[in-house]
């Protein structure tokens, strides 16, 4: 075979070499102008202010949620009757509940929590607490039973009720475990408010249209009222678990009893009797413990006593006892409590909370910007020695001092009258005790 001469297979080497020389060129070219992209489009990143890389995004997003976990600025108050500040939710608190045994308070707010608050501490310097989880939702309302054994909450996603047991551990403590079943829905408003007969024999839900429902303790609805009121704004239980009020749209409260057999079955409902006098809407009432007095708020700017211890079945109607003047009332939405002997008015407009001695119709006390927004509940407990309320995520308690100068009123003109020295005695040593009271507080008048 002949040989190619060597000229030739030099000039094939040099082509094969340019041209692969070329191709590496190309693609170096190639490497360096999408290396330049890369980094044109990181700093064009970082000037608009985006992450890097994924370590960069890391960093930034648990900068965001430590940004996000940061909880907004508590809203500061002081004043001298101010008892004590329970401060633990994390979230605005919307509805609050003494029980009947006076050892307890129940909070619930937006935070997915109910907490249960020893009322021994209320003096203390630390408040404890104990937390029930609401899994998957959250509680407006809530309420002890009267055993104080359980609590019921509304639960504002699931529109229903749900039933808490309280089972108590070996350390003090207790487990809250939800029974597997919540209440059926029925109302087709929002719920304003619920409550638990003190005979523990019915449950009572209210919504904003005109519609209250009995329960029993199963689920099962025993009656449905339809107030007639345009739209509800409150209704209540009584103490001795007798009636179930409402009010309205129109200018007074409906009063209905609950009645049961002997045997403890359910009967009926039956309209009991109404209190009729102011001109305006009722915004809110409450009754005192012993169930013989009622009082009411509405827009035409007056509050009311009522002595509602009445025989209704002989078309006997309530007794107007007192009206005071609460010009706050015709512009705003407020919020009342009685205490428990009926001798203080308390109401809350806004962020504000003033107290009336309702013997004498005068204001005694009043306390501003309390909380951080508007005050959500309003009560005393059931000694009637501390006021409660609500507004943001804390709840705060004063002293009742109107209710001590109440008991000193009463004292002094029992005491005019006693007519032995046993009695005197007695009341000598209540009147003592009231008076010491404020003077510890300063807010003994002279």
């Amino acid at each position: 075979m002949e040989l190619p001469e060597m000229p030739e297979l030099m000039g094939l080497s040099l082509l094969l070499g340019l041209l692969a020389l070329m191709a590496t060129a190309a693609v170096a070219r190639g490497w360096l102008r999408a290396e330049e992209q890369r980094c044109g489009r990181s700093a064009s990143q970082k000037a608009n202010g985006f992450p890097l890389s994924k370590s960069s995004a890391s960093k930034k997003q648990k900068q965001h949620q430590r940004i996000r976990k940061e909880k907004p600025q508590q809203h500061n108050f002081t004043h001298r009757l101010l008892a004590a500040a329970l401060k633990s939710h994390s979230g605005n608190i919307s509805c609050m509940d003494f029980s009947s045994n006076g050892k307890y308070l129940a909070t619930c707010a937006d935070d997915r929590t109910v907490r249960i608050w020893s009322t021994k501490d209320f003096l203390q310097r630390e408040h404890r607490s104990m937390r029930a989880n609401v899994e998957l939702d959250h509680a407006t309302l809530v309420r002890f039973s009267p055993d104080c054994r359980a609590f019921i909450v509304w639960l504002a996603s699931g529109d229903t009720l749900r039933v808490f047991k309280m089972t108590k551990r070996e350390d003090g403590g207790y487990t809250f475990t939800a029974t597997p079943e919540d209440f059926p829905k029925k109302h087709k408003a929002p719920v304003i408010n619920i409550a638990i007969a003190g005979t523990g024999k019915f449950i009572m839900t209210v919504s904003s249209d005109t519609t209250v429902l009995i329960w029993n303790l199963k689920g099962q609805v025993l009656s449905t009222i339809n107030t007639n009121q345009m739209n509800n704004t409150h209704a209540a239980i009584s103490p001795c678990s007798r009636f179930v009020a409402s009010c309205g749209f129109t200018p007074d409260v409906k009063v209905w009893e609950v009645c049961f057999g002997k045997k403890g079955d359910f009967q009926e409902v039956v309209r009991a009797f109404e209190l009729k006098g102011h001109s305006a809407a009722v915004q809110s009432f409450a009754f005192s413990n012993d169930s013989r007095r009622m009082a009411s708020v509405s827009k035409d700017g007056t509050w009311k006593l009522w002595d509602i211890d009445v025989e209704y079945k002989k078309q006997q109607d309530p007794y107007l006892l007192r009206t005071g003047r609460f010009e706050e009332a015709g512009t705003m939405l407020c919020r009342l409590a009685l205490s428990p002997d009926a001798q203080v008015l308390a109401l809350a407009s806004g962020r504000s909370i003033h107290l009336f001695n309702t013997r004498r119709g005068e204001k005694e006390e009043c306390f501003e910007q309390v909380h951080g927004e508007c005050i959500t509940d309003l009560s005393f407990d059931i000694t009637g020695r501390f006021l409660a309320s609500c507004g943001d995520r804390a709840v705060r308690l004063f002293h009742n001092t109107p209710g001590h100068r109440a008991v000193m009123e009463e004292m002094q003109g029992h005491l005019k009258r006693a007519s032995n020295d046993s009695t005197r005695q007695r009341l000598q040593q209540q009147l003592t005790q009231a008076q010491e009271t404020l003077k510890s507080l300063g807010a003994l008048k002279k």
